[in-house]
């Protein structure tokens, strides 16, 4: 295929975004080392000047910290994945899946929280839904789980990996081109050579492209594999990509905030360290040649003077109201207000009922990511039980409870709705495996499966 390391125009545009955007999320030595990236030079400022500030750089990351407490928060209590129907082998896979869903050990929370944090930074995320490949094509269903070639996984992709790609008039990709990348060494002493990947999907099929590259010297683009995707049977690209409406891209509001406070709290850093180191200043009408130091002293005439320059220091105020602005408006644009501090502080002396009050916004937004995650998860749980042609029903609820109350006023609630006597089994049930599970949102999937079909049965209505 030509042209597959061409690049889509958004991609190219958006790539020193990204990089930034993931420095200012990062923070740390990663910020330290890009520092001269961000770190504004004043106007005609001496290079050796500018070198020492960047040695001198430090960065206070709430951005960071802003971005993952709605990702701890969110997640606090695990998203409930809920399945139905008589296969009880697609059950069980489906258990076993959000256990180990990416065949790294990873959890679908933990999966899917990371894809949470990626979107939060970057604006987007990417999940690819594949199965293992096997050499020889199995002739039925048995053949396809003992030699696991129906064991689906996901695999994530940053924005950065996905170059090029072509939408549908529905907004759902035709095709689209991943690359990856790694460097390789055949031991300590070996060479070091880097391996690109491109993979391309459309709706049925993939092909794979490799490109090694060794002493500087970029190799040949050769193409390696092709056939059938994961989802071919469904007609349908078999990568996702999970995002959030542009107010709720978090990094994207305060990236600005973030970085004029990088400035000047530096700024005020630096003066604040200059102004330790006081110049003398000799007030006198006669020549001076006197050399002035720690180890030196100085004589003066009857009509002289001496003294230190010293700021006032009325600037330095300004500068760190300033900075308490900056700090506080990073949390407003980001729904945090009440976590801000500094002038807001008072708000730690408010009632229960205040505080749930002043935190109504933040749960709002923290429930429109709740509702964009568990969207891609049922998307995605949906596709993989269609093309393994499971006779499983699936949804995911949960991700709408923040710690605001605790567990006794949804026992509270329960208990009047039931006592209100709606006869329906249906809603006994699932009240029951709501509150189940979200008490024991920390047990493996497998329990929570066998908890539902036992509600299930108890709640079944008996035949006279």
């Amino acid at each position: 295929m030509n042209g597959i390391d061409k690049e889509h125009p958004d991609y190219t545009a958006s790539q020193a975004l990204w990089r930034m955007y993931r420095d200012l999320y990062a923070g740390g030595e990663q910020m330290r080392a890009n520092a001269a990236f961000y770190l504004t030079p004043r106007q005609r400022e001496p290079v050796d000047v500018y070198n020492e500030r960047l040695s001198r750089v430090y960065y206070e990351n709430y951005i960071g910290s802003i971005i993952d407490w709605y990702a701890a928060t969110l997640f606090r209590r695990e998203p409930i994945v809920i399945t139905g129907g008589e296969d009880e082998a697609g059950r069980r896979f489906l258990s076993k899946f959000t256990e180990d869903c990416d065949r790294r050990g990873s959890s679908l929370t933990e999966f899917f929280k990371r894809r949470l944090i990626e979107t939060l930074v970057c604006g987007s995320s990417y999940v690819l839904i594949d199965f293992p490949r096997t050499k020889k094509r199995p002739g039925s269903r048995a053949e396809e789980e003992a030699c696991g070639a129906s064991r689906a996984y996901l695999v994530e992709y940053s924005p950065e990996q996905v170059t090029n790609w072509s939408l549908d008039e529905q907004g759902s990709f035709e095709w689209v081109v991943v690359r990856t990348e790694r460097r390789v060494s055949k031991g300590p002493g070996g060479e070091t050579k880097r391996i690109r990947q491109w993979t391309y999907y459309d709706r049925e099929r993939f092909e794979q492209y490799v490109q090694e590259s060794g002493g500087g010297k970029p190799g040949g683009i050769q193409k390696t594999a092709s056939g059938p995707h994961a989802l071919a049977t469904l007609r349908r690209v078999p990568l996702f990509r999970m995002e959030v409406p542009k107010g709720l891209w978090l990094m994207n509001k305060a990236a600005s905030l973030q970085l004029e406070h990088f400035n000047k709290s530096n700024a005020l850093s630096w003066a604040l360290t200059m102004g330790l180191f006081a110049m003398p200043v000799v007030y006198t009408d006669r020549e001076w040649n006197q050399i002035v130091g720690e180890s030196y002293y100085i004589q003066l005439g009857p009509e002289d003077r001496f003294g230190w320059t010293e700021p006032e220091g009325r600037v330095f105020q300004v500068a760190a109201d300033n900075l308490r602005r900056l700090q506080e408006e990073m949390y407003r644009v980001c729904y945090l207000l009440s976590q801000a501090g500094g002038s807001f502080s008072s708000r730690s002396l408010q009632s229960g009922l205040s505080k749930q009050r002043d935190f109504a916004i933040t749960q709002e937004v923290l429930r429109a990511y709740g509702d964009v995650v568990k969207d891609m998860m049922k998307t995605i749980l949906r596709a993989i039980v269609a093309v393994r042609e499971d006779d499983v029903t699936v949804d995911v609820s949960g991700l709408d409870d923040f710690d605001i109350g605790d567990f006794s006023s949804d026992l509270a609630d329960a208990e009047r709705l039931l006592n209100l006597g709606i006869a329906s089994p249906t809603l006994r049930e699932q009240v029951f495996k709501k509150l189940a599970f979200k008490y024991l949102c920390d047990v493996s999937q497998e329990v929570k499966e066998h908890i539902a079909r036992e509600i299930e049965a108890s709640e079944a209505p008996t035949e006279s």
